[in-house]
């Protein structure tokens, strides 16, 4: 069982380090996650043995609070305690502010108040001072209170540095108003004197009012890093429509049934998934796939929840519940995601577990040290101390990761990337090798006629009786055929009797002879002569095309020729892909012929004639090699490969197992997002690099120098309450930095209204400069098309503003009285 449950005290990487420590140490528990940007943990456990009593006492006796998760509440109490920390933050500079003036004032020139001056008020000015700083040490007690009580659990964090840094200064600065007292008491001027230029109070105040700033700081820095959670949670409309007994009834968005008939008119949100029962409307659905186009939608189509009815009224019948639609599997992947660790930050965990401890350590061997070399006094050994404590930022360590993580992945999510966690996303970052299934995947999935050929019947004929034997077929390449016959308005037959031989094509009985409809192999295992169109045929495959015989009471009486065309944006991904130095290959069941052709033309390796269960062994094989592998596609047969490759990436057009199986999901189908997935991992681990360089190096620089190692060489020394500042900086620094990744925009994006798409038409039955006329006519009177013909070496060459079918083409020049007999 996987739970999540609220933090209440985490304040540092070494908080949330102690968590996970002592969770882990339950017997039954399978994983925990414990998250310091959100305030979360995830645990997962085994309920036989582990409740939620159990885990949120164990929190409890590390020093912390836990509760089960309420977004609803998580939310609210974030919001509040910004604004409680605002309001302690002003408290806070009003009494700083006059602190500081009386006790440092003086040293920059400023007037002061006469009876704050003199031998004889030193004790107005010590005690105005400890009055001031008391209020301060009041509004911030919650360091005092968390800090000390981790102490006392022996998981001392950063609040454990900042209470006994402030309170060293405060404690050693009332004692030296007893020993002024004591002196004056004696006349001892010059000794009291002495005391009052040891006050410490205004570094005890600043301290913790500037820790409190960079709090609050962070805090609304880490708020943002959430927004794009925030704003698909608010995509979702609170109200539906729904039709009851034909009347339009308005009800809470969680009150909406599966089956329950849901009203969409335009301009409207549509509430939950379904399909359209009635209607057509164009849908925009940026803000779920990231596609900027509206999408025009119709009976039978699904739509998403959350996105917009731009024009149109539909009705739709409900898929999903609010609870688990598309939008709310979107919502949990970005949160799982954001929650997750990658094996980079383990770095910066086990680092996080000691850094307290030593850094009390380094303060205390650094105050022992000057006081035994006797060189520099008390104070000077009590100042180095202290600074060491309040510049010391394990905070920085803790939020180098989870703030990238959590902007990377909900950027992800608004360009239509799913990443399921922060682990696949540095794996993405390292694939050498990126394996693409074909149908679906690089083309369109959806075969299309492009050529036909009779022999001893006329196209008609063949038309027909191939649409009477694949009618009977749910394989893509029958329904290819068939729909084609339908578009021409021809009517056919059915055949008597059916069946289906497995890797060769159909047999059937048509009027009492037999009809056979498959590739070359059946053809031979029939004796049928395929001599008349086999040149033809090989031509046709080695430009990707599909070659379907039939023949009829043995008898070859044509050829038909099926393509699945690319995807638009296909060529040019693939491209990007080898542009960023990865392997690309190609994995097909299609025979090697066709494959290879399509494979040259693409510029990748092809695995070819591949049986669905043997995909997952070519990533096998290739990870043998020592490579790092992507997988891409969208079928039930691609599960396993996504499974065992590094990293799975999966189509949305595709199965839900395998979605499930896979560790990205694109929302767009669209190969070009594998891309700017692969761009967007870069970009999140090399912020998560810097986070962590800058986290290390700024405590490596700063310690030594609040140490004052470096004082007897160049006089340098750092005061308590710059290192305050400093600290507080780092992690405003850290989060700020990971915000950048807000403005991320994927380099390689092909602008689809700039494309143009080139074919090459090979033409059979132009004799002179008239036939070229006649052919470019026909040509160029299609929308879209702009064709140039060369009547030497018998082709047309064809340039699209928008994707214009094989089969439209063709007709048009067949109509003109030419032969098409292929495109390049």
């Amino acid at each position: 069982m996987k739970r999540k449950y609220d933090i209440i005290g985490m304040t540092c990487s070494a908080c949330s380090a102690h968590i996970d420590k002592a969770i882990r140490h339950i017997d039954g528990i399978q994983s925990v996650n414990v998250n310091l940007l959100s305030n979360f943990m995830v645990v997962e456990f085994d309920e036989d043995k582990v409740n939620d009593a159990l885990i949120m006492k164990t929190v409890e006796e590390a020093g912390y609070k836990a509760m089960p998760e309420k977004t609803e509440v998580q939310q609210t109490t974030q919001n509040e305690s910004i604004d409680e920390k605002k309001k302690s933050l002003i408290l806070s500079f009003v009494f700083l502010i006059p602190l500081f003036y009386i006790s440092m004032g003086h040293m920059m020139g400023a007037p002061l108040p006469d009876i704050l001056l003199g031998h004889e008020n030193m004790m107005v000015f010590a005690l105005t001072q400890l009055f001031l700083t008391l209020p301060i040490m009041y509004i911030n007690r919650g360091y005092f209170q968390r800090g000390f009580k981790s102490l006392w659990h022996k998981s001392p964090n950063m609040d454990t540095l900042i209470a006994i840094g402030s309170a060293a200064a405060a404690i050693y600065s009332i004692y030296a108003i007893f020993m002024m007292g004591y002196d004056l008491g004696h006349g001892n001027m010059n000794e009291a004197h002495q005391y009052m230029m040891q006050l410490y109070f205004e570094s005890a105040g600043m301290i913790l009012t500037l820790i409190s700033l960079g709090k609050y700081l962070e805090s609304r820095s880490k708020k943002k890093t959430s927004e794009a959670i925030e704003k698909l949670m608010n995509l979702m409309p609170s109200t539906a429509t729904v039709l009851i007994d034909g009347q339009e009834v308005v009800v809470a968005i969680e009150d909406v049934q599966i089956g329950d008939i849901v009203i969409v008119k335009s301009g409207q949100s549509i509430p939950v998934d379904g399909v359209i029962i009635k209607g057509q409307t164009s849908i925009d659905e940026s803000m779920i796939t990231g596609e900027s186009l509206p999408v025009d939608k119709s009976v039978d189509d699904k739509i998403i929840g959350a996105t917009m009815n731009v024009e149109g009224y539909i009705q739709v019948k409900v898929t999903h519940t609010s609870g688990d639609t598309t939008l709310s599997k979107i919502i949990q992947l970005v949160e799982d995601a954001s929650s997750s660790k990658a094996p980079i930050a383990k770095l910066a965990d086990q680092i996080s577990g000691i850094f307290v401890p030593i850094v009390m350590v380094i303060s205390l061997l650094t105050f022992i040290g000057w006081i035994t070399l006797g060189a520099q006094t008390f104070h000077f050994a009590l100042t180095c101390a202290i600074a060491v404590l309040v510049i010391s930022c394990p905070c920085a360590l803790g939020l180098a990761t989870p703030t990238a993580i959590m902007v990377g992945t909900g950027k992800g999510a608004q360009l239509g990337i799913l990443i399921k966690s922060a682990e696949n996303l540095e794996l993405l970052s390292k694939a050498d090798s990126i394996v693409l299934d074909k149908t679906g995947t690089i083309t369109k999935g959806k075969p299309q006629v492009t050529d036909i050929y009779p022999q001893h019947i006329s196209e008609t004929e063949l038309l027909k009786t191939a649409a009477a034997i694949e009618n009977a077929s749910q394989h893509p390449l029958a329904k290819a055929i068939v729909e084609y016959v339908q578009q021409m308005d021809l009517t056919f037959q059915t055949v008597d009797s059916f069946e289906m031989v497995q890797g060769q094509g159909l047999i059937g009985k048509l009027n009492g002879k037999t009809l056979l409809s498959g590739n070359k192999r059946m053809m031979e295992e029939h004796g049928i002569d395929l001599s008349d169109v086999y040149e033809t045929s090989q031509k046709l495959a080695s430009f990707g095309k599909t070659p379907l015989y039939y023949a009829l009471d043995e008898q070859l009486i044509g050829m038909i020729v099926v393509s699945d065309v690319l995807k638009e944006t296909s060529q040019q991904a693939i491209q990007s892909l080898r542009d960023m130095n990865l392997s690309v290959y190609m994995l097909t069941g299609d025979n090697a012929l066709t494959a290879k052709a399509l494979g040259d033309k693409l510029g990748i390796e092809v695995i070819a004639e591949v049986l669905p269960q043997d995909k997952e062994k070519h990533i096998r094989d290739l990870q043998a090699q020592g490579r790092t592998v992507i997988m891409v596609g969208d079928g039930i047969n691609d599960a396993p490969a996504l499974m065992r490759a590094d990293v799975g990436i999966a189509m949305t057009s595709g199965t839900d197992i395998a979605i499930d199986s896979a560790d990205l999901v694109l929302m767009k189908n669209d190969l070009q997002d594998v891309v700017h997935s692969i761009e967007l991992s870069h970009a999140v681990i090399r912020n998560i690099k810097e986070n962590l360089f800058w986290a290390f190096f700024y405590n490596v620089i700063g310690i030594p120098i609040a140490a004052g190692l470096f004082y007897p060489f160049f006089g340098w020394l750092l005061d308590p309450m710059f290192g305050a500042a400093a600290m507080s900086l780092s992690s405003v620094f850290v989060v700020s930095n990971a915000l950048r990744l807000r403005f991320f925009k994927p380099k390689q994006t092909i602008r689809k209204k700039e494309r143009k798409m080139m074919k090459k038409m090979n033409i059979e039955g132009m004799m002179c400069a008239h036939c070229q006329a006649h052919v470019e006519k026909a040509l160029n009177g299609i929308d879209g098309v702009k064709a140039t013909v060369d009547l030497k070496n018998n082709c047309a060459n064809i340039e699209l503003d928008h994707d214009v079918e094989e089969t439209v083409l063709t007709k048009a020049v067949e109509d003109a009285g030419y032969k098409v007999v292929g495109f390049e």
